[in-house]
């Protein structure tokens, strides 16, 4: 999870996300609105009998703030909370999973703020079933599985790997870009991501309260996908001035076409 501001449970419930599945916790920044919902989470974990730890990634303030809170309810919890700082200048791996990794990097915000950017490994190359023989081995399998033909005593092919077997899937990339002011110097660890999320909390028109506030206006996050080369920009965090976000849009297309708006409950589905 990618931030948790407040009624983050309610939205898990009602898009029917187990929250019993969470091991890793993002926290961008510590402006309320990104991480006053992690207690709540927490507490609930605890009512759920929860017993693996949790994983959480935040500026160091945060773990204090954390204890302070459990301290004061008198709670002591269930499982373990591993705290993973995130210093102001980081640029670095923070999680390594089997199938994906997942970077930080830092922005420019009033207060200490990072992104990241969560990468799919890449994957293993396929059996091409159609043409895969009836009698074949499990061994045989293993051995084009691993891009090796497999070879007869004498050294002749058998089976050779590059028809038996299909290329990797495409492994998909996700950058989220929270609270930032424009800034190019972004564009390094977002290039070439198949989705970008970027704030766009002001139209091109509130361009100097952008600047003012360290925030970024909707054409700008534009541009910084169409510098990054990115598959497709989601634009986020709008102020609340608009009711409705679609002139943000209108003014990001005019940029970066491939825009969208992100919108509470939407699944994007990456075709391969």
């Amino acid at each position: 999870m990618i931030d948790c501001g407040e009624g983050t449970q309610m939205h898990l419930l009602r898009n029917h996300i187990k929250i019993s599945r969470l091991r890793h916790v993002l926290i961008s920044h510590l402006h309320g609105d990104h991480y006053f919902g992690l207690i709540g989470l927490i507490s609930t974990l605890h009512l759920f009998g929860r017993r693996y730890p949790l994983n959480i990634y935040a500026p160091a303030p945060l773990k204090s703030i954390i204890e302070a809170q459990l301290e004061a309810s008198e709670t002591a919890l269930n499982f373990e909370l591993f705290f993973h700082p995130l210093g102001l200048n980081d640029i670095r791996i923070i999680i390594d999973e089997k199938k994906y990794i997942v970077e930080a990097f830092p922005m420019k915000h009033r207060i200490t703020c990072h992104g990241f950017r969560i990468s799919e490994k890449p994957k293993p190359i396929r059996i091409n079933k159609e043409l895969l023989p009836e009698d074949i081995s499990i061994a045989d399998i293993g051995t084009l599985l691993k891009g090796e033909s497999v070879l007869h005593p004498s050294g002749e092919v058998k089976y050779d790997a590059a028809y038996h077997t299909l290329p990797p899937k495409k492994s998909y990339s996700y950058a989220y870009c929270s609270d930032t002011i424009y800034d190019p110097g972004l564009v390094p660890y977002l290039r070439k991501a198949d989705v970008l999320y970027h704030e766009a909390t002001f139209a091109e028109d509130m361009a100097p309260r952008a600047t003012e506030t360290f925030h970024s206006t909707a054409s700008q996050a534009a541009d910084i996908a169409k510098k990054a080369e990115v598959s497709r920009l989601y634009l986020g965090h709008y102020s609340t001035r608009y009711k409705d976000p679609t002139p943000l849009l209108h003014e990001a297309k005019q940029v970066f076409d491939q825009t969208f708006l992100s919108e509470e409950g939407n699944t994007i589905i990456l075709e391969p």
